[in-house]
């Protein structure tokens, strides 16, 4: 046997052996600790309620109402959207949930005319449509409908040369002007992938372009990835992506109601001063479409990362020939209808668990958002069979069926910003879902929920091993990690998966409803789903996101369906009735010493980098390295990096472990004693738990967006919907904004400290004599 075959075998042993630790771990770890929140007695009646709800579950269910809910368009301003909350609010009150509707009048602009042609010696007019599909029932359905569109982009008429910028990132434009490639009185032609789409015509219109198209190369969700829809779940030729371009890193929810509720006497900013509603037209287009347009460029061959998965070779441009990009809407008010169903608490009715999906979709939204939402709907009708048997939550729950998510997270953020003061008195956790299919076990949230997560999900069978989902998602975790291709991040998270005990969840950016919940007004939240082998992705907010498609490729058994129900149920349920609340401090303690650890080498990394572009510029190497015959400039001077002081997120990090210790000595303590503790202690010890997310918000909140207030999570200014940990100071040395990198290291660990001295409270009133 070669030293080549032995490799795959090492690490194959390896694998195993880490996954048998793992696993043996997990399983001493969950019974030294109990089920967190719960004395002895409460666990074992906690786990009976969790048996009996789980027994109401019913694939069957989830099916019947995708196929009706998806039977046609459900866009906002859509009669079937407002139908489908008419739906839930009757289910809801038939299943013993005081219900209501409540509605905002929101800005929502519908396309009145699109169209694109290329003009020149062979021109082209764009179809702009998704044609019926074999098979797919709905996929002919025009009555409704919208043509494909990015809400919020500016209307326009314009005509100029083609410029393909690849996915319109920063670091595209940078390529651009190395190349002499200057995108000012142009259309910039990108394709999706690589950063959330708003980006791509933000950063279009500051670099001067006067129009962007943005498309779907088939390289990234088209057949490069397998076998197009009827035939394989991935996106046909005419697929198009629609979806919102809204500046939502500057704030979510109406663009003309910034931080208020959009309630019928709201004050109202004047659409010309809307902050997030772009100035140039955008449009979204087919790679059918897409590549008479791409065959007209000129110009330098484009760089090998950028060429996607079309039969032609990829210029940057400009194109010889002119585009001619038309974009005209109806600037007008919508309402939405968001579906609020509460069961008051017993004992603590001024604790709220809120859980939410969304019900608005592009088109038919089978897939994003209706089988997270069916989901929702499944627990509901399990809870009201638990309140007809003699149940009662302790804390009150409130289930929420969000309107307007996809123009801009609009329905779960005018409701949380009509009652913010109420949910920060009175939310302790809002658990979040929107897409869910067959696969793997995803959780993202605060990291006081990661231990409750790990609990709730080592008691969920995963329906197509049954294991655990929680040790089926750890060997997927150790299999990413031991990729030789693997990134640094997969690589860390594989080792901690390897250690044993809980597996880290991930963080939150954006990109659905929990936004508003976490990031302005900072309750713990959740987000939850499965995925990883279904095939939805190619369909994702074109026509083709059907009944038909998920019953094929989403999840056909409904099986995860009934996971996610499971998942989410339980937490809400443990949350409802736990006798202290089941957070655990110490684990955000932990995530944030890797935090502050990443900003450490990020900062190395940087100046490392800094000082070798200063050295190869110094010396020519870009210019000698070029080919003559194909210019290249070299880039552009970096600034000089000065030191980044982030000894005060040091000291806090140590302080707070310390903290975290010593709550957590004085938890198994009570623990060990069965949790009890009198009752005006036990009640101003969970309210102080309730709020302790709320300590790591700034009232002032981030540079330049003051709307996200939380000091640890929110999305990139530059990423979009994917997450910033510790932003103020992240994002600060990643865009060379030194001074601001050394004041929000201060302003993060203030806030850090806040929290680990409300910390410190509750480690006091736990050890209180009773």
């Amino acid at each position: 046997m070669t030293q080549l075959k032995m490799r795959p075998l090492l690490a194959a042993t390896c694998l195993l052996a880490s996954l048998g630790t793992a696993m043996a771990a997990s399983r001493g770890e969950h019974h030294d600790t109990g089920m967190l929140g719960f004395s002895a007695g409460g666990a074992t009646t906690q786990l009976s309620l969790e048996q009996r709800f789980d027994a109401q579950l019913d694939p069957a269910d989830q099916r019947a109402w995708l196929k009706q809910m998806s039977s046609q368009p459900n866009q906002v301003g859509a009669a079937h959207d407002k139908a489908n909350a008419e739906f839930m609010l009757a289910k809801f009150r038939q299943w013993g949930w005081d219900a209501h509707i409540e509605t905002f009048n929101v800005l929502y602009p519908t396309p009145e005319k699109v169209a694109l042609e290329l003009l020149g010696p062979q021109p082209y007019t764009a179809a702009l449509s998704e044609p019926a599909v074999a098979g797919d029932a709905t996929s002919g359905d025009r009555e409704g409908s919208l043509p494909p569109y990015n809400v919020y982009g500016a209307d326009g008429d314009v005509t100029a040369p083609l410029v393909y910028a690849n996915y319109g990132m920063p670091d595209d434009y940078r390529e651009l002007a190395r190349r002499g490639i200057d995108v000012r009185g142009k259309i910039v032609i990108t394709r999706y992938g690589g950063g959330w789409r708003g980006l791509k015509p933000k950063l279009a219109q500051e670099h001067g372009a006067v129009g962007c198209i943005i498309y779907s190369d088939p390289h990234d969700d088209g057949y490069a990835k397998g076998d197009v829809y009827p035939k394989g779940g991935w996106r046909p030729a005419q697929g198009v992506q629609r979806g919102s371009v809204a500046d939502m890193q500057l704030y979510p929810g109406d663009p003309l109601t910034p931080g208020i509720g959009s309630t019928a006497d709201a004050k109202r900013l004047a659409i010309k001063d809307a902050k997030t509603i772009l100035k140039i037209p955008v449009l979204p287009i087919s790679y059918a479409d897409a590549t008479p347009l791409l065959q007209a460029l000129a110009g330098p061959v484009a760089p090998s990362a950028w060429r996607g998965a079309l039969p032609l070779t990829y210029h940057v441009g400009p194109s010889s020939a002119q585009a001619h990009l038309t974009v005209k809407s109806h600037w007008g008010q919508q309402p939405i209808y968001d579906v609020i169903a509460v069961l008051k608490g017993s004992t603590e009715p001024d604790q709220w668990i809120v859980r939410g999906n969304h019900h608005d979709g592009w088109m038919f939204g089978a897939w994003d958002p209706l089988a997270g939402n069916v989901a929702l709907m499944a627990e509901a009708k399990a809870i009201g069979v638990l309140v007809k048997q003699g149940w009662r939550p302790q804390r009150t729950l409130v289930y929420a069926s969000w309107d307007g998510e996809e123009p801009g997270l609009l329905g779960s953020t005018e409701w949380a910003e009509t009652h913010a003061r109420e949910l920060q008195a009175k939310a302790v956790l809002y658990v979040n879902s929107d897409t869910n299919g067959r696969g793997f076990l995803e959780a993202e949230g605060s990291h006081s929920l990661q231990h409750l997560v790990n609990q709730v999900a080592d008691g969920i069978a995963d329906p197509e091993t049954h294991v655990s989902v929680r040790e089926r998602l750890r060997a997927h975790l150790l299999i990413d990690g031991y990729d030789k291709d693997a990134k640094p991040e997969a690589k860390t998270i594989a080792k901690l998966a390897a250690a044993g005990g809980d597996l880290p969840i991930g963080a939150l950016g954006s990109g659905s409803d929990y936004s508003a919940f976490l990031e302005h007004l900072g309750i713990a939240s959740l987000n939850l789903g499965f995925g990883g082998e279904d095939d939805n992705g190619g369909i994702y907010h074109s026509r083709y996101d059907s009944f038909d498609h998920y019953a094929r490729f989403g999840d056909p058994t409904f099986e995860y369906g009934v996971a996610l129900s499971k998942l989410a149920g339980h937490i809400v349920l443990r949350s409802a009735d736990a006798e202290v609340l089941p957070l655990r401090f110490g684990d955000f303690s932990d995530t944030l010493d890797r935090y502050v650890g990443e900003l450490h080498k990020l900062a190395d990394s940087t100046r490392k980098a800094t000082r070798q572009q200063h050295l190869l510029l110094d010396q020519h190497a870009f210019a000698l390295d070029a080919d003559p015959t194909r210019p290249l400039a070299p880039p552009a001077r970096d600034s000089d990096m000065p030191a980044i002081n982030l000894t005060p997120l040091d000291r806090v990090a140590r302080q707070l472990k310390q903290s975290a210790q010593a709550y957590r000595i004085a938890y198994r303590g009570r623990a060990a004693a069965g949790l009890k503790l009198p009752a005006t202690q036990r009640e101003r010890l969970n309210v102080l738990m309730g709020r302790m997310e709320q300590a790591l918000a700034d009232p002032d909140g981030l540079p330049g967006r003051p709307w996200f207030r939380h000091m640890i999570y929110a999305p990139g200014m530059l990423t979009g919907y994917g997450v910033k940990t510790v932003p103020g100071v992240r994002e600060a040395i990643e865009g060379r904004r030194w001074d601001e990198a050394n004041r929000y290291a201060v302003i993060t660990a203030r806030v850090l400290d806040r929290y680990r001295a409300q910390l410190d409270q509750l480690t006091v009133l736990l050890r209180k004599p009773s």
